[in-house]
């Protein structure tokens, strides 16, 4: 981006990377950082770059939150020492925090003072999906760079480009991925991916506006969400095992059995998120083809209005089954 590109010369103490999940931030985050310390030292600056990029640079401090949140004692406080030690190699350190938009209040305020005023060596790079209220007053002090979706045809030419779809599988896989290649690429792979948007795609069809109908299509739905997410559960029963392997070689303590859970809990919850609104998409599309050349259908109006209020309603983590069910009864049958 040509805005942090003119800022490697003379940068900032803290930048505030916004959009959403998949859009690219992590990746920016680790070639800024790249380029920054490739600036201060020229001679290394090809290094610098590769190892950045790789996030293995003594000097490029990777926060990822393990938890649902960025907690104050376990992750603020040590990222603040962090930030006053003394670069590794050069005059220059990088931090990078994820998913900034998690962070607890108290998180938030332990961290207002170095973010503000970090020792002249630190430049922060905070990714956030949103601003909330309580991190208004952080993000004042930042340099923003906004990250929109990538678009849908990008995705394509992309999964194309790389091999990984045909044409027609690549349309399909980038109208789910959400806006998020790297999600495009895991779908790209996903044989049942088709089974699923037509389950969606035929909704309408099946509903009869009783309880009944609504109910049984929720349970075939998150079915097919269960379905789909066995392969998450494989990869994570494979790191748990490789982990007891390691507990039992070298002992418990210090083992991170319990960042690794969590971290296993807010994958899993993720991926059913990103499928629900996969889904609500594609919904919403079926009701505005219904819509084209008759906008005066009330009902398929008010469907995609529905549909809308209940993809926003993901960010606070909803009972799944009483929103999908409480969602199809307020929607009209084809």
């Amino acid at each position: 981006m040509r805005r942090l590109q003119a800022a490697v010369d003379a940068p900032v103490h803290a930048y505030l990377f916004i959009g959403p999940s998949g859009a690219g931030k992590r990746r920016a985050a680790a070639v800024f950082a790249g380029e920054l310390l490739a600036a201060a030292d020229t001679e290394g600056a090809e290094r610098h770059r590769r190892l950045a990029e790789k996030e293995e640079h003594a000097d490029v401090h990777v926060l990822d939150p393990v938890g649902n949140s960025l907690r104050r004692d376990e992750e603020a406080e040590p990222l603040i020492v962090q930030a006053s030690r003394s670069p590794v190699e050069g005059n220059r350190k990088v931090l990078v925090v994820n998913r900034f938009h998690t962070a607890t209040p108290a998180a938030a305020a332990s961290l207002l003072k170095t973010i503000e005023e970090p020792p002249a060596t630190s430049i922060f790079v905070l990714l956030a999906e949103d601003v909330p209220p309580e991190h208004i007053t952080i993000a004042s002090r930042c340099t923003r760079v906004d990250f929109g979706s990538v678009a849908a045809d990008d995705i394509e030419a992309a999964l194309i480009a790389e091999g990984l779809a045909d044409p027609m599988q690549a349309a399909i896989v980038a109208a789910a991925s959400g806006g998020s290649v790297e999600r495009a690429r895991v779908l790209a792979t996903d044989e049942q991916l088709a089974l699923r948007r037509d389950a969606w795609w035929s909704v309408p069809d099946r509903l009869d506006g009783t309880g009944a109908a609504a109910a049984a299509l929720v349970e075939e739905i998150r079915g097919l969400i269960d379905d789909a997410g066995k392969a998450k559960v494989r990869q994570h029963e494979g790191e748990l095992e490789a982990l007891e392997q390691r507990e039992e070689a070298l002992g418990t303590r210090g083992s991170g059995r319990r960042d690794m859970e969590a971290r296993h809990r807010r994958e899993q919850r993720q991926f059913r998120t990103e499928e629900l609104r996969f889904g609500l998409s594609t919904l919403a599309a079926r009701y505005r083809e219904m819509i084209i050349g008759d906008d005066s259908r009330q009902g398929p109006l008010d469907a995609v209005k529905h549909l809308r209020d209940a993809s926003d309603a993901l960010i606070r983590n909803p009972n799944e089954a009483l929103l999908l069910q409480s969602l199809l009864l307020k929607l009209p049958a084809t």
